[in-house]
């Protein structure tokens, strides 16, 4: 579990750090929204939740409302708490906003990276490579985000990090799905990302890097989309 996510709301208990309730009912909702345990729609029961991790409403309620705020979860009268149902074009919209932030972050690291930075990126798209016969799409984009964030965490401007880290977690429930709608993607991901670390090991111009991470970066929803709405 990412520890910026699980700092936020931690307290000292005997000289050991351990999250509080509100954390632990977040990060439990927050894993089963991602990983698809609970689909788009379906219904937050805040009594059962609570009896599962034994804990009352109060902190189910308030991890609720953390994960409404992150645009994870809904609240509508008479129904009560739901998982946020997929918006499509928001879905687009986000991730042509990582392809700027991204594209940046990667053009601006260009000259910075030592090999051992390379060598694990390319390791990374090895697994993915490798991954390819016996497709899970699922594993495949955990891999996919750790090759792109193993690039864009070089980047040397930590405003620019934040927006790319911004934008992952907004996609974060959508993400795990899309390889599972455009399969024919994840072939043609896997070149690209070898394209993206020949120019960055060529020394290419980081304008040039830019614009290679911004067109791989939107192919995929492109493609989503166009599955989705063939006559756009």
């Amino acid at each position: 579990m990412p520890a910026r996510r699980r700092a936020a709301a931690v307290v000292e208990t005997g000289g050991a750090v351990a999250p509080s309730k509100s954390q632990r009912a977040y990060d439990l909702l927050h894993d089963r929204i991602v990983d698809g345990t609970y689909s788009p729609g379906f219904r937050l029961v805040l009594d059962a939740i609570g009896r599962e991790l034994d804990m009352s409403v109060v902190p189910v309620r308030e991890a609720i409302r953390r994960l409404e705020a992150e645009g994870l979860v809904t609240f509508e009268r008479n129904v009560g708490a739901k998982v946020a149902e997929i918006d499509e074009l928001q879905y687009h919209d986000t991730m042509e906003a990582l392809s700027f932030a991204e594209g940046a972050a990667i053009s601006l690291a260009a000259g910075l990276y030592s090999k051992s930075d390379l060598d694990d990126a390319r390791a990374i798209n090895g697994r993915m490579r490798d991954s390819l016969a016996a497709f899970d799409p699922m594993q495949f984009t955990a891999l996919n985000e750790a090759f792109h964030r193993r690039l864009s965490d070089v980047c040397p401007n930590e405003t620019v990090r934040e927006i790319v880290d911004t934008c992952w977690k907004r996609i974060g429930r959508l993400r795990q799905s899309t390889f599972s709608f455009v399969p024919g993607r994840a072939t043609a991901s896997v070149d690209e990302h070898d394209a993206i670390l020949g120019l960055i090991e060529e020394g290419a111009d980081p304008r040039r890097i830019e614009l290679a991470v911004r067109a791989h970066r939107l192919a995929t929803p492109d493609a989503f989309l166009h599955r989705t709405h063939p006559q756009h």
